[in-house]
């Protein structure tokens, strides 16, 4: 038998309101999406002055992130070096933009956080913050 890990509703919002809260103390409009370990949304956050397009992409960020395991930047990274586009993969959600970072809790992938709505390295950041609160 295999043990696994699942994120609840409490550890998501643990990883939202971290991020939330250096998003307050800037005043900056993102969105934020946890997900679950087959990248299925768990919670949003839309904070004042996102953009509207951020909210699906933060989405999408999370969903690559944990499906795949890495960040989004990275399957993004290696699609752009091996010379093919993201629709290979079969599903129009997958993104490679950076901001999804995967959660992992004891080695296992429990689920992603993905961020969208700023500059990518600041989404990237953002989402790596969201990652070391889950685990304290």
């Amino acid at each position: 038998m295999n043990q696994r890990y699942t994120l609840s509703h409490h550890d998501a919002m643990r990883v939202l309101d971290a991020i939330r809260a250096e998003l307050d103390r800037d005043g900056r409009g993102a969105a934020v999406a946890v997900a679950d370990e087959h990248g299925e949304l768990i919670a949003l956050l839309r904070t004042d002055g996102c953009p509207l397009p951020s909210i699906n992409n933060a989405i999408n960020k999370a969903y690559v992130s944990a499906r795949e395991g890495v960040p989004s930047g990275r399957v993004g990274k290696k699609a752009r070096e091996e010379g093919w586009h993201m629709t290979n993969y079969g599903d129009l959600r997958y993104t490679g933009w950076g901001g999804g970072v995967p959660l992992v809790h004891q080695g296992q992938v429990v689920g992603a956080v993905g961020v969208s709505g700023l500059p990518e390295a600041e989404d990237v950041m953002l989402a790596e913050l969201g990652a070391r609160a889950l685990n304290g």
